[in-house]
């Protein structure tokens, strides 16, 4: 018997370009196509933001509008997760797009400092996008990028702020944020556990620690992100040809760990989701 892994594939974020690699999608018919690719490699989650035409984040919600209509037509009962990240705009417009009930959006319960900046997400923000999120009939995922972020989501769920049960996704890699380090990683794990027991989880490693987290998230029962938001190689000289082929990666390795990848079926009763009518 093998057990079901949820494989979330993050198809262009913000910061990677065509310079960075070819095949990163940036208008919403590549990015429609990219995640069409990989859901047909194995991927049941999709983690999107949006651009602008030249290339440069976006926080347009007619975008978003956009790819939400695409996604659903072309990847039946895929799961869309749309982020609030702090390069989806500025303030309470991080959260325009929420009105158009995605399955899930990305929460960060707290701030911490990026490669160039600090990523801010004061008390007040996360609570407007939660209670957003909440009211919208919306899956927060909680992107967990320091141990603070995992207490404060247990405490808002307690508070029913957040819908149970919470899923949270450990982020490490971000340079001055949370390294890759296995006893951290195994004592979130623990830490969830102990104050959300029926929480869910996912790993996300950045750059070369992607195919670590995929791993140790493997070994460990969890859930894998992938995609080329996160990464945009294969192995230190070998670009991506696509988010397809980040996917296929964790699929081949899912016999490993005595997973396989989730059907939808199964990635929406596992993340509390209603099915596909």
């Amino acid at each position: 018997m093998t057990s079901p892994c949820i494989i979330t594939v993050a198809i262009t974020g913000s910061l990677p370009t065509k310079n960075d690699n070819p095949a990163v999608p940036i208008t919403v018919a590549e990015q429609v196509e990219s995640t069409q690719e990989a859901f047909e490699a194995g991927a049941t989650l999709v983690h999107a933001h949006v651009r602008n035409d030249d290339g440069t984040p976006s926080s347009d919600p007619e975008r978003f509008g956009r790819l939400l209509e695409g996604l659903r037509r072309h990847c039946t009962g895929m799961i869309v997760q749309f982020s609030t990240g702090g390069r989806s705009g500025a303030g309470r417009e991080r959260g325009g797009m929420l009105p158009l009930r995605p399955d899930m959006a990305s929460l960060s319960t707290g701030s911490c400092n990026f490669p160039t900046r600090v990523y801010e997400n004061s008390p007040e923000l996360v609570d407007w996008l939660a209670a957003e999120m909440k009211s919208h009939g919306i899956k927060p995922e909680i992107e967990a990028f320091d141990l603070s972020m995992i207490f404060k989501a247990a405490e808002m769920e307690k508070a029913g702020a957040i819908a149970g049960p919470l899923h949270v996704q450990f982020v490490m890699g971000v340079k001055n944020a949370m390294p890759v380090d296995r006893a951290v990683f195994e004592f979130y794990i623990a830490t969830l556990k102990r104050l959300a027991p029926a929480a869910t989880w996912t790993g996300a490693g950045i750059g070369r620690d992607q195919i670590t987290l995929n791993r140790w998230s493997l070994e460990l029962g969890g859930h894998c992100r992938t995609g080329l938001e996160d990464n945009v190689r294969l192995d230190r000289d070998t670009l991506a040809p696509s988010n397809a082929a980040l996917v296929g990666r964790i699929v081949a390795l899912c016999p490993e760990y005595a997973r396989h990848p989730a059907s939808v079926a199964e990635a929406r009763a596992l993340l509390s989701l209603p099915a596909v009518a």
